[in-house]
């Protein structure tokens, strides 16, 4: 399979991303999850102000196939969450590492992003799957 992501994302293995960025990091779904998990119809994310824990479940998907968890790739406090999404599914199905994010957060601990795969690692990581 072709991963096509930006350079700058890491990667856990539960499949979410983390866009690093002084401000705010934004949080996702990879497009490999996306695309395993076929027509999303629901999604569910936390509120604005709640604390992240990093490997803790903040929300889920669902398709037509699977619900699935979301697990916070590292720790920190939610500042913004992507209302489109939760209105239009499908956005998330549409562009999940551009207009389909879930969340933007600040991050307690930067260096927590070390413990994530990069784009390489992870893109070996489901070649393999």
């Amino acid at each position: 399979m072709a991963f096509d992501a930006p350079a700058d994302f890491r990667f856990a293995d539960s499949h979410e991303y983390v866009r690093p960025d002084p401000e705010l990091a934004r949080v996702g779904l990879s497009a490999y999850a996306v695309e395993q998990l076929g027509d999303i119809v629901f999604v569910e994310l936390p509120e604005v102000g709640e604390r992240l824990s990093r490997g803790s479940s903040f929300g889920s998907v669902e398709s037509v196939k699977a619900v699935e968890d979301l697990f916070a790739p590292v720790s920190g406090v939610i500042e913004r969450r992507n209302d489109a999404v939760l209105a239009s599914p499908e956005e998330l199905q549409n562009d999940p590492h551009g207009e389909g994010w879930l969340l933007q957060i600040r991050l307690e601990d930067p260096a927590e992003l070390e413990g994530l795969m990069d784009l390489a690692g992870y893109a070996a990581r489901v070649d393999g799957l």
